[in-house]
Order: C-alpha cells, then sequence, then structure tokens
C-alpha cells in the first residue's frame, strides 16, 4: 500500500478512537456541559491513545494494527 496511505490511516484512526472514547465518557456521565471542554476531552483521548500505542509498537511492532496499519510509513528524503 502506498505510505501517502499508510500516513492517513495512521493518522485518522486515532482521532476516531479518541474521539469514540470522549463521547462514550461523556455519555456515561463524565462529559461537562461545555463544548469548549468537550473538543478538550476529544484531543486529549486522542493525544494519549496515540501515545501509548506507539510506546506498544516501539516494544511490539505487531501492535501497530492498533493504529490502522501494522507498519509504519516510510519517508525517503527528495
Amino acid at each position: 500500500m502506498n505510505d501517502y496511505v499508510v500516513s492517513l490511516i495512521r493518522t485518522y484512526v486515532p482521532i476516531i478512537v479518541g474521539t469514540a472514547i470522549a463521547w462514550v465518557a461523556g455519555h456515561d456521565g463524565i462529559g461537562v456541559d461545555s463544548t469548549g471542554l468537550d473538543v478538550a476531552a476529544v484531543g486529549v483521548a486522542t493525544a494519549a491513545y496515540y501515545a501509548i500505542v506507539r510506546q506498544l509498537e516501539a516494544r511490539w511492532p505487531k501492535l501497530g494494527w492498533l493504529l490502522g496499519m501494522p507498519r509504519p510509513p516510510v519517508y525517503v528524503k527528495p
């Protein structure tokens, strides 16, 4: 698969997961009644998910599928 597509998948999967985590937290009574804080919760959940999965992937490369693709994109210098 094209490395550009791999990079997009590995970017959007954490965003989707972070949004889902924040949505579930908000609907379970953990959220607040502020749009700004809801947006911040999505950002924090997304960043936390991505950071945790990248750390796990560094130790166990097969866990890269948690970012949507089992391998990171390879960038070559032009």
